[in-house]
C-alpha cells in the first residue's frame, strides 16, 4: 500500500519455485509493517497542517530511500536494478505519487480512521478497474464483494450528511490513483522483481517531487526536520517489512493482517487529535473489510 496502502499485492512478491514457508515470521513481519506505515501517516497528518503537500511528500520519499536501498542490497546490489522497462518505472512512480499526494492530502481534511477506512476500498476499484484496463474476467462472486465493498464505502461518508465535504472524495480518488498504480504494478510484474519496483519508485517519486519545490517550501524547524526523516524511514521500513512478510508467506495468510491499520489509525487519532470514529465509520469499515476479505479469498481458491 501506498500510504494507507500496501504497496505491492500479494501474487507479485511471493517467489517463484520451491520455498520455505514461515507464516509465523510472515504474520510478525506484516504486522510490523502495517505499525510502521501507521506512525507514517500519523506524522504525515502533523506536518501536512503547517507544510505544503508536495514538500512533505518528498521528504517521505527521500528519507524512504534508505530502506529502499538496504533492499537493494540484500537482494544483490547493482544486478537488482537492472530493468527491461525503465518507462514503466516512470508511470508507476507518477500515478502512485498522485495517489499518495492524495492520501496525504486526505489525512488534512479529515480524521486519521476515517481517510484510512476509505482507503481501504482500493482493492474493489482495483477489480473492478482490472476489466477494462487488464482484459480480466470478473464472476459474479467477486462483482457482489465488490458491491458490498461499495455499500460499505457509501456508510463511511454518508452523502448528503455533512461527512462527504470534508475529505472523502479527496480520500477515494486516491483509492483509484492507487488502484491504477497497482494496475501497472501488475503490468510491471511480469518482467520486473518487487524490489527493483520499490527503488525505482521512490527514486523517482523523490525526483519529482524535488521539481515542485522551489514553488512549494518552508523552511522546516530542526525538530519537525526529524520528524519528516523518521516519517520516511518509517514508510520505508514499512515497504521493507511488508515486501519480507508476502516472501516469508502465502499472501491469503498475511494479507488480512493489513487490516490491523485501522486499529492504529484509530489510536493516533485517539491520542494525537481526540478524534473517535462515529458509528458508522466503524460499520462501514467493517463491511469494507468483509468486503476485501471475499476478494481475497476468492482470488486464492481461482489460483489454487
Amino acid at each position: 500500500m501506498s500510504g494507507a496502502f500496501a504497496q505491492v499485492p500479494a501474487r507479485l512478491l511471493e517467489r517463484s519455485g520451491p520455498r520455505v514457508d514461515n507464516v509465523r515470521l510472515g504474520i510478525l513481519s506484516m504486522l510490523a509493517g502495517i505499525a510502521l506505515m501507521a506512525v507514517m501517516n500519523a506524522l504525515s497528518k502533523v506536518l501536512a497542517d503547517g507544510y505544503p503537500l508536495a514538500e512533505v511528500t518528498f521528504f517521505r520519499n527521500l528519507f524512504g530511500l534508505l530502506p529502499a536501498v538496504a533492499m537493494v542490497a540484500a537482494a544483490g546490489g547493482r544486478r537488482a536494478l537492472c530493468t527491461a522497462n525503465l518507462r514503466g518505472h516512470i508511470g508507476r512512480a507518477v500515478v502512485g505519487l498522485i495517489s499518495m499526494v492524495l492520501l496525504f492530502w486526505s489525512y488534512r481534511l479529515m480524521p486519521l480512521a476515517d481517510a484510512v477506512a476509505i482507503s481501504y476500498s482500493a482493492p474493489l476499484f482495483l477489480t473492478a478497474l482490472s476489466v477494462p484496463l487488464l482484459g480480466e474476467r470478473v464472476g459474479p462472486y467477486r462483482w457482489g464483494a465488490v458491491a458490498v465493498g461499495f455499500v460499505g464505502v457509501l456508510v463511511i461518508v454518508q452523502p448528503g450528511e455533512g461527512t462527504f465535504g470534508q475529505g472523502a472524495p479527496v480520500a477515494i480518488a486516491a483509492a483509484v490513483a492507487y488502484a491504477l498504480a497497482q494496475i501497472t504494478l501488475r503490468q510491471l510484474g511480469r518482467t520486473e522483481a518487487p524490489v527493483t519496483t520499490v527503488f525505482y519508485f521512490t527514486a523517482f517519486a523523490t525526483a519529482l517531487c524535488a521539481l515542485a519545490l522551489p514553488f512549494a517550501w518552508v523552511t522546516p524547524s530542526l525538530a519537525d526536520f526529524g520528524l519528516m526523516a523518521l516519517m520516511g524511514l518509517a514508510g520505508g521500513g514499512s515497504q521493507y517489512f511488508i515486501t519480507r512478510a508476502y516472501a516469508l508467506a502465502p499472501g491469503a495468510v498475511v494479507s488480512p493482517f493489513s487490516y490491523s491499520g485501522i486499529l492504529w489509525a484509530t489510536l493516533f487519532g485517539w491520542m494525537l487529535w481526540g478524534d473517535t470514529p462515529a458509528a458508522h465509520v466503524v460499520v462501514g469499515a467493517l463491511v469494507l473489510i468483509a468486503s476485501g476479505l471475499l476478494i481475497l479469498i476468492r482470488e486464492t481458491r481461482r489460483r489454487a
